[in-house]
């Protein structure tokens, strides 16, 4: 073929025409990948959403005071005035890598900077260890199908785009790149490389848990394929010693990171080391056993270890002697398992996903995984059908499936579902394609235009939900504003509202002041405002979330003694909504529903566990008269209700009617000459923005340490 002509021959390499093909393709993917995730730098050059403002915050630490500081570094800028131990709480080894890397290679340039783009090339990057893994399982055209697929998965882009500088992109990244080294290792004629490749694995599998703990993920599947293992592959002398050297390593990496070692000496530990003896007691017992009975052994000894797991699982739900990890990945082993947590409910990416967006997220992928398991498990009964080790078809039934499962939790966890899916449709693909542009018929013109229409057809499938709907494709919704710019509201604007806000409290407040919000926005207060905050984003401690939630739904004179025993001398809100084209009497009129504090409110009530429908109407989002008259939020606003409209009828209300939502005036309760519990210091520009604009309202209060209850 003219694809294995050799082009230059260097000593006993000969560069081939399929080795450029393998390069063009997997330079196209990662110019694919690196251009896609770089689409909301048309935005503005920010960090994206909450959690990497910490992480650049720690990474410049390490930067700026070294390794064995920063172990050592309790953070009094969180949880005022506990603290929080760093080391024992974060993703160290994002952290020290991005630390590493931007020592070699930042040259110079702004830390912040080399943090945006630390997940566009590391999320990119993973095209080729992708490829690597996949090529491992099905072959050169099965990784090239894979690279190609993982440059444009929405699911695993959104978590990974310009400036998300959070766990996924390295943590993927380096989950990947163990199993690659730890299926490579495993197949390797040379034993030699097997060790060096099994060690390397099992140092990367903690690494990967430190940068991201669901990297946890790889972890399940590798395990299920330690059980089949003794089964599948007849080199028992091989696996009887490769298999624990890969633990081993892996437990022992473990103890040199906080985090990992609770999951290692858990019930996630089990999970490897469980099937790590039980591998090695199953060969030892079919090694005892009669050539007609030794599988029969195996499998009984298997059912034995499986209903003892389960034995464990089942006590130690009661008396707890193995460490739980939390609820979420629990719930991630578990998908129907509930949570009466409403902190947990309110995460926006630990919603359910349903089959809608499952299928968006997927569709055509979906088609060509199924594909894939049928044709995978047919594979030695087709003719002239690429040769799959049957340990490897295993593998890819066991992660494929685990993964669609795993995802099913929560949202955030789709990108495994898009990272199984992409490896079973590689493989189906790869064995169709092969299937026939392989076949034995006579070529002829006929034979020829069915083979190129195929897969002309094919690239059609593909490049559909690249392409439709026009505006909220594959491509298009991977281009978001930067969390910073808008607040993380409904509206796709670039304000400066919370940057500006930011070095507002920066420049104007004392640099031990103390400052109060919601968690969500705890990241950017300590990061960018460089003050200590009473909660953010890590959520470590959830009885002090509901004491904020208390606070804000108490009466202004409770939520200001509240604020005393924080020892707050500051308090943010934010609220997001729209001016209209029209104003009343020469006032603004607002819509107030855009995803800030006003959207948010239910959740502060469900977790101060106060009565709803005291706080807010029947429809679960509008606030009651007692909400705007009775409580701080209520009076933090800088707004008031004028009455009510139903878009759809243009129909006024003076009161609140099913169907209608309010209409709101500036009103501010709490002037900055104030004698009350709060004065507003602070308002961004957008509050005195033009009609028609979006309010990306940003307010700060500073606590009034004089005022005196009338109560």
């Amino acid at each position: 073929m003219i694809s294995n002509k050799t082009l230059l021959s260097v000593g006993k390499f000969d560069l081939k025409l399929q080795h450029l093909l393998v390069i063009g393709i997997l330079s196209l993917s990662f110019s694919i990948s690196f251009l896609v995730r770089s689409q909301a730098a048309d935005y503005g050059w920010e960090l994206n959403e909450f959690d990497p403002f910490f992480n650049y915050r720690a990474t410049q630490y390490i930067v700026d005071n070294g390794i064995t500081a920063y172990f050592d570094w309790n953070d009094d800028h969180s949880w005022y005035p506990h603290g929080r131990d760093i080391s024992q709480t974060s993703q160290v080894a994002l952290h020290m890598i991005a630390a590493y890397t931007y020592w070699i290679f930042g040259g110079g340039m702004d830390l912040y900077d080399f943090t945006i783009l630390f997940p566009v090339i590391f999320g990119s990057l993973s095209v080729i260890v992708i490829f690597a893994l996949v090529r491992v399982i099905g072959g050169t055209t099965a990784g090239l199908f894979s690279a190609l697929f993982f440059s444009v998965s929405l699911p695993i882009i959104l978590r990974g785009t310009i400036g998300w500088f959070k766990s996924e992109p390295l943590g993927l990244f380096l989950g990947i790149l163990a199993t690659y080294f730890f299926l490579s290792g495993i197949n390797s004629k040379n034993k030699k490389i097997s060790i060096i490749k099994l060690i390397i694995a099992g140092i990367t599998v903690p690494l990967a848990i430190s940068a991201w703990g669901g990297s946890q993920f790889f972890i399940i599947p590798l395990g299920v394929f330690f059980l089949t293992l003794p089964f599948l592959r007849s080199d028992h002398k091989f696996i009887i010693w490769a298999i624990p050297l890969f633990t081993s390593v892996v437990i022992i990496t473990s103890l040199a990171f906080e985090r990992v070692t609770t999951f290692i000496f858990g019930l996630g530990g089990i999970v490897l080391i469980f099937p790590t003896i039980f591998l090695i007691v199953c060969i030892f017992i079919q090694h005892k056993s009669s050539e007609i009975k030794k599988t029969r052994n195996g499998l009984l000894f298997l059912a034995i270890i499986l209903i003892f797991i389960m034995f464990i699982f089942i006590i130690n739900s009661s008396t707890h002697f193995l460490p739980l990890p939390s609820f979420r990945y629990l719930n991630a082993i578990y998908p129907l398992l509930t949570t009466t947590n409403p902190l947990t409910d309110s995460v926006s990416e630990h919603a359910t996903t349903n089959i809608q967006q499952s299928f968006f997220f997927h569709s055509i992928l979906m088609i060509f995984a199924a594909l894939g398991i049928w044709l995978l498990l047919r594979n030695n009964q087709i003719k002239n059908s690429i040769y799959l080790k049957n340990d490897m078809i295993s593998f890819s039934l066991i992660i494929g499936l685990f993964g669609i499962y795993i995802s099913s939790a929560f949202i955030r966890l789709e990108l495994f579902a898009s990272l199984s899916l992409i490896i079973l449709s590689s493989l189906g693909l790869s064995l169709l394609v092969k299937e026939i542009f392989n076949s034995t018929e006579r070529k002829n013109f006929k034979n020829s235009l069915f083979k190129y229409s195929f897969l002309l057809g094919i690239i059609i499938l593909l490049l559909i939900p690249l392409s439709f709907p026009t505006n909220s494709n594959w491509i298009t919704l991977a281009k978001t504003p930067p969390t910073i710019l808008n607040g993380g509201s409904i509206y796709h604007v670039s304000t400066n509202d919370w940057t500006e806000s930011m070095d507002w409290i920066k420049n104007n407040t004392p640099k031990d002041a103390v400052i109060a919000s919601w968690w969500d926005y705890g990241y950017w207060i300590s990061t960018l405002g460089e003050r200590a905050t009473i909660n953010d984003n890590s959520t470590l401690v959830d009885h002090i979330i509901k004491n904020v939630a208390q606070m804000f739904s108490s009466s202004p004179e409770d939520g200001w003694k509240m604020l005393q025993d924080m020892q707050a001398d500051y308090i943010v809100v934010f609220v997001s909504g729209e001016r209209l084209n029209i104003d009343y009497n020469e006032q603004p009129l607002y819509i107030l529903q855009g995803g800030g504090d006003e959207s948010k409110k239910s959740w502060f009530m469900h977790i101060a566990g106060v009565p709803l429908a005291q706080y807010l109407e029947s429809d679960g989002i509008t606030g009651t008269n007692y909400f705007w008259n009775n409580t701080l939020l209520g009076k933090m606003f800088p707004f008031t209700v004028i009455g009510y409209l139903n878009l759809q009828t243009n129909q006024e209300s003076e009161t609140y009617q099913p169907g209608f939502i309010p209409i709101y005036v500036k009103d501010i309760k709490y002037p900055s000459d104030s004698n009350g519990p709060l004065k507003l210091v602070h308002a961004s520009p957008s509050f005195n923005g033009e009609k028609g604009q979006p309010l990306i309202g940003v307010f700060v209060y500073q606590v009034n340490k004089d005022f005196v209850s009338l109560k």
